[in-house]
């Protein structure tokens, strides 16, 4: 018989296990294997099949992985609502992903490789709705701010911590030439390692993650929720987190302000202009110096992405604060003009310095750095603005535009980027892209927003704020 009594409850499985904890771990392989390979795929393409003089092809293959992001998050993300069976679609992704890295370090053709990399761009896809969903349905809503930063710092640093293997890897190794053998066979390797590394996140994954007690609905998350922000800015694939899973499809209960509509607007210009100049990056950091590139090696290039990645996630929390002290819209214009200007600076560090393999690697590495510290500041601010630019229902709707926008630009401006290298030369693609994000940021200018701060005084806290005047 089932106790009567007014007071017995049966408990339920709590929502935050110890042993749950340990499933953030299994994404720290696999974002050192993102670390890893996103400067190598082109690289590699670079090398072996000598595309130095045809840099939309680099382009390409770089936006070959981004092709089908934002469709197949969505529809990763529906299938398991409909499997409800989100470990596996986990567990998959990150074995896909290994797997197809590791056929990516074999001898193959050139349409081999860029099909492998469209493949891995799509089975990589399910990683970011179904573990951020996977967390919010295993954590009570208190947490959730806490756990999605953590499960974020996790992703960020383990990118660093890849970046900075490679260029260990290429300073201990003696790897010759950009394009010598050697050099090809010790990227090949890495690519290896990186799939490895993939492979160990899947199976990290199968023993640590559970499946959860009750699942999340989309219109269950709050808007306090979903303001995480990205941390690295130059990996394949955009930032893992839950903003992916905000429902694209369905109206919204409320207008959308029209301010928001002129955000997105600039938003989708100003990721095109960042990736003019960030699709055809690689190509200038391995060209001849006789064709306007720089000529570094590989460990020096790698060098380069690190001082990006390391300088943003180290600045992220910081940003955060000056940004919620400060006006968002303020930081972010002056963000944009300071990266608009640092940009144009790339192409004359060669000429400048005579060609000197050192002062132009240190130079690269430090203006990349100063490139990190302006997307420290434009990832919060940008998220805050957009945040206080809509209201309510609106938010959930508004941020997943924001990211569907920003990988929409990205794509266009990576090829379009590699297309003006191609024609144009390097001079005509920097000086492309400043002028491009001017014309995202002109377009912010008249933007009107909310000045007061993203969370809200509890009606509570303003009633004893009220007394404690009224009594001193």
């Amino acid at each position: 018989m089932e106790p009567t009594h007014p007071n017995f409850k049966i408990p339920t499985p709590p929502l935050r296990r110890s042993s749950s904890d340990l499933w953030f771990l299994s994404y720290l392989p696999l974002a050192l294997s993102d670390g890893l390979s996103t400067p190598l795929i082109p690289l590699l393409a670079i090398a072996h099949y000598g595309l130095t003089s045809k840099p939309f092809v680099v382009t390409a293959i770089i936006a070959a992985s981004t092709v089908f992001e934002v469709p197949c998050m969505i529809l990763w993300g529906n299938l398991s609502d409909r499997v409800r069976h989100r470990k596996w679609f986990l567990v998959g992704s990150f074995a896909a992903t290994g797997a197809l890295l590791l056929l990516m370090s074999l001898p193959i053709s050139i349409g081999n490789y860029f099909l492998l990399n469209l493949a891995e761009g799509i089975a990589s896809a399910a990683g970011a709705p179904i573990g951020t969903v996977l967390l919010l349905e295993t954590r009570t809503k208190r947490w959730w701010a806490r756990d999605i930063g953590l499960f974020g710092l996790v992703s960020g640093l383990g990118a660093v911590l890849g970046l900075a293997l490679g260029s260990v890897w290429f300073l201990l190794g003696a790897t010759g030439a950009f394009s010598s053998a050697a050099a090809q066979l010790a990227m090949r390797y890495l690519i290896g390692v990186s799939g490895v590394l993939a492979l160990a996140s899947a199976g990290m994954a199968t023993a640590w993650v559970e499946e959860p007690h009750a699942l999340v609905h989309r219109w269950e998350i709050g808007d306090e929720h979903i303001r995480a922000n990205g941390v690295i800015e130059r990996m394949r694939r955009t930032r893992r987190r839950v903003l992916h899973i905000v429902e694209l499809t369905k109206g919204l209960p409320a207008p959308v302000p029209r301010g928001e509509y002129a955000f997105l607007a600039a938003l989708l210009v100003m990721s095109i202009g960042f990736q003019i100049f960030y699709g055809p990056l690689p190509v200038f950091l391995t060209a001849p110096l006789f064709s306007g590139g720089a000529a570094l090696s590989q460990q020096w290039i790698f060098l380069v992405y690190l001082s990006s990645a390391a300088t943003s996630t180290g600045l992220f929390y910081h940003s955060g604060l000056a940004v919620e002290r400060a006006s968002p819209k303020g930081v972010f214009i002056l963000s944009l003009l300071a990266r608009s200007a640092l940009i144009p600076i790339f192409v004359f560090v060669p000429l400048l310095l005579g060609g000197k393999l050192l002062a132009d690697s240190v130079a690269l590495i430090a203006l990349n750095g100063l490139m990190g510290v302006t997307w420290a500041f434009l990832s919060t601010a940008s998220t805050l603005f957009l945040l206080r630019l809509a209201r309510g229902p609106a938010r959930g709707k508004a941020l997943g535009w924001y990211n569907a926008l920003a990988g929409l630009g990205g794509l266009a401006g990576t090829l379009w980027g590699g297309l003006l290298y191609q024609e144009y030369g390097v001079r005509t693609a920097f000086l492309s892209a400043a002028v491009v994000i001017l014309i995202g940021t002109l377009i912010l200018v008249p933007i009107r927003y909310h000045h007061n701060p993203f969370e809200p005084v509890p009606p509570e806290a303003l009633g004893r704020r009220a007394g404690h005047k009224l009594g001193g």
